[in-house]
């Protein structure tokens, strides 16, 4: 419980972090946990997504194929300017800090977002889906 409340802080802090999300719609239906549990998923997802430093998009299950389908893709920038990434799809998953690894990763982020719903479609979808639980 103690990780949980350190880890809400940083998102309490001034100024607060910027996050971007892209969520496989398919993650989004899957009752892990139970219907319960979903339910509780899919309500904090939606408060979340009203954060002004969050932008959440859902990747449709319709869309066949997209850039993503290579692995997930994790960048953190930092104050100082340095960055850090990872993804299945370059250096084997290992953290870069290499240049132009980090852009090819910031690229393929950026296909994927064009790709997904908009923020304002995904909590749409997002709602939606909490009206089915």
């Amino acid at each position: 419980m103690a990780a949980r409340v350190a880890r809400k802080a940083v998102f309490e802090r001034d100024p607060a972090p910027e996050l971007s999300f892209v969520l496989e719609e398919w993650t989004l239906r899957r009752p892990l946990g139970g219907r319960e549990a979903l339910r509780y998923q899919l309500e904090h997802l939606l408060e979340v997504a009203e954060s002004r430093q969050v932008e959440l998009q859902v990747m449709p299950m319709a869309r066949e194929e997209h850039a993503g389908l290579a692995g997930g893709i994790e960048v953190l920038k930092f104050e100082d300017g340095s960055a850090v990434g990872r993804s299945p799809a370059v250096a084997n998953g290992r953290p870069v800090t290499d240049l132009r690894q980090l852009r090819i990763l910031e690229l393929r982020y950026g296909i994927i977002r064009t790709q997904a719903l908009t923020p304002s479609e995904s909590t749409d979808v997002i709602q939606g889906l909490l009206g089915e639980t």
